[in-house]
């Protein structure tokens, strides 16, 4: 399967070196939407879908806060619709999308391929649909949600991936891409693990937000991250213990299985490189 490493949306919050940028509090530091988009037999598969069109053009639908406290870029060049025609596609192209979760900067870009099943780990569909907090309220946009015309709620099963529980994320195919629960940051929020050739890709998610925080070496993310991890985590001790695992992962498996998270540009950079 060929892997196509996308940024589909580019957000600039204010922060600098707190939060992975340089310079002082005032000045931006960069943050991306890392997607994935995968030629397979089946069609093309996405693994989230960032901003999307609709979005672009109606920005209150990502909410006040968010567009205030990450100041996305909003263009309509970096939405997955536009990326797939540029690379030659069409929307009907894209036959699955696979979200890692449904936060409105992963999920924007859902209705804009509604002829694609939406493989989504269960647990996440039913938070997003009967939010229970403020906090999920503000998180899942409904204006985003009720676009979707093919939900495909995947439901845990439990098998073994590198230590890790798993699922198929699509029901019947190969073992390539897989659902890996991770929660934390949501209750039902997962990683995408993708076969690659001899080995894999773990798309993260928002488990991290930072690469030193899954070094095999150990390290620790910018100050600013770390903060504003823990306040829109869902469970901080279940995201912590996971972060934990995920670095034996990367210390224990390395050249096996590589690990990305959703919006650190200097990853994004790597693996287009």
């Amino acid at each position: 399967m060929r892997i196509h490493h996308l940024n589909c949306g580019s957000m600039c919050p204010r922060g600098g070196r707190l939060f992975g940028g340089a310079g002082g509090p005032w000045a931006p530091a960069p943050m991306c939407c890392h997607c994935l988009l995968i030629e397979s037999e089946d069609g093309l598969i996405l693994v989230d879908t960032g901003i999307g069109v609709e979005d672009v053009a109606d920005p209150r639908r990502l909410g006040f806060v968010f567009c205030v406290a990450t100041r996305p870029r909003l263009e309509v060049s970096e939405t997955a619709l536009r990326q797939v025609a540029d690379l030659g596609f069409s929307v009907a192209d894209v036959r699955h999308i696979v979200p890692a979760h449904l936060d409105l900067d992963h999920a924007g870009g859902l209705a804009d391929f509604p002829g694609a099943s939406v493989h989504v780990f269960a647990p996440e569909l039913r938070a997003a649909m009967s939010p229970a907090t403020l906090m999920e309220r503000n998180r899942y946009r409904a204006a985003q949600l009720s676009g979707v015309a093919k939900w495909a709620p995947v439901e845990p099963d439990g098998e073994d991936w590198f230590g890790f529980s798993s699922v198929r994320a699509l029901p019947g195919a190969r073992e390539d891409v897989l659902l890996i629960p991770l929660p934390g940051h949501t209750s039902g929020h997962c990683g995408v693990a993708v076969r690659a050739g001899g080995g894999w890709l773990l798309h993260c998610g928002d488990a991290y937000f930072h690469h030193a925080e899954v070094a095999p070496a150990g390290g620790r993310a910018p100050l600013g991250l770390r903060w504003f991890e823990s306040i829109v985590n869902i469970d901080k001790g279940a995201r912590l213990a996971n972060q934990k695992r995920l670095r034996e992962l990367a210390r224990n498996r390395r050249g096996e299985v590589k690990l990305m998270c959703s919006h650190d540009p200097s990853e994004l950079a790597a693996f287009r490189n």
